[in-house]
């Protein structure tokens, strides 16, 4: 992809912690110069985290145990903020070994929800000139009912989008 035309200002790279996220973070920083006329220049390299009531599938912070409905278990919410935590700087961590040693100018964001939705309102809140995200190797059926993030992004930011493949990936 040539981008030697275009000014590159604002670059989102999405990751998730799969290999091909940190595949797409490479990709990004080997083969896309930001502009040089601006300080503000910036490889974003941006997360999105699950919220705990996405992630245990229950509206947050109600689980009934055996006892009245509705019971309040703070304790709960607050054990799966902490795990997502984890996980996160984890990513996050595995994401700047990748950009250390690069003298380019990276900076890092975390956000909390459902990862096709953020990663777009992110990409439109940075005023992105260009989006750069991995594509899990999702069969058809799995695509159909999980949806596609990669998918989504592309016909929903307002910018170009590169989706990155895995590698050996030959479906479409």
């Amino acid at each position: 992809m040539d981008m030697s035309g275009r000014s590159l200002t604002c670059v989102v790279v999405a990751v998730d912690g799969s290999q091909v996220s940190m595949e797409a973070l490479r990709w990004a920083l080997d083969n896309l110069k930001l502009s040089s006329s601006s300080s503000e220049s910036s490889f974003v390299v941006l997360h999105v985290q699950p919220s705990p009531s996405v992630a245990a599938g229950v509206s947050p912070g109600t689980i009934p145990f055996g006892g009245p409905s509705g019971l309040e278990v703070p304790a709960f919410t607050a054990a799966i903020e902490q795990h997502h935590k984890r996980i996160t700087d984890t990513i996050m961590d595995h994401a700047r070994l990748i950009f250390a040693d690069r003298s380019v100018n990276v900076k890092t964001q975390v956000v909390v929800g459902d990862p096709k939705y953020k990663i777009c309102e992110t990409v439109e809140n940075l005023h992105a000139d260009l989006l750069v995200i991995g594509s899990r190797a999702h069969g058809r059926i799995k695509r159909m009912f999980l949806g596609s993030v990669s998918n989504y992004c592309s016909n929903h930011v307002h910018c170009p989008v590169v989706i990155i493949k895995p590698k050996g990936d030959s479906s479409e």
